[in-house]
């Protein structure tokens, strides 16, 4: 029982996350997948580079804040012993791919992020 209200506490949590960072994160940026997309072609100033540095942190931030769920997930996962879990591929081992899918996307949006970063330091 303890376990659940744990679980259930940390979703809400997460959620809560989420939503605060989303909210706060469409206010700063505001740039879709395709400005990016376009701009990454095209950009050459200042202001552009800081703008895409700050829509790959955006994006790391999504990424971080799926693993975490997933790693959650994974943890739960992999407390079940039933026979049927037991068999290749168990549910413990797709949320542990998820999870390291997750956090390997959140590392290269840093990089992408360190990299327009210091493109906008070095253009002033």
């Amino acid at each position: 029982m303890t376990r659940k209200i744990q679980v259930l506490a940390a979703i809400a949590a997460i959620t809560v996350s989420a939503g605060l960072a989303r909210a706060q994160n469409s206010m700063n940026a505001g740039i879709s997948q395709a400005q990016a997309q376009q701009m990454l072609r095209s950009a050459h100033t200042v202001e552009q580079y800081k703008m895409l540095a700050g829509y790959f942190h955006e994006r790391q931030l999504v990424f971080e804040e799926k693993a975490q769920a997933e790693k959650l997930e994974w943890e739960r996962r992999s407390q079940i012993t039933a026979a049927s879990y037991q068999k290749y591929p168990r549910p413990a081992d797709s949320s542990r791919n998820r999870y390291e899918y997750f956090t390997y996307e959140a590392q290269q949006m840093s990089d992408q992020a360190a990299h327009y970063e210091s493109l906008s330091a070095s253009t002033k």
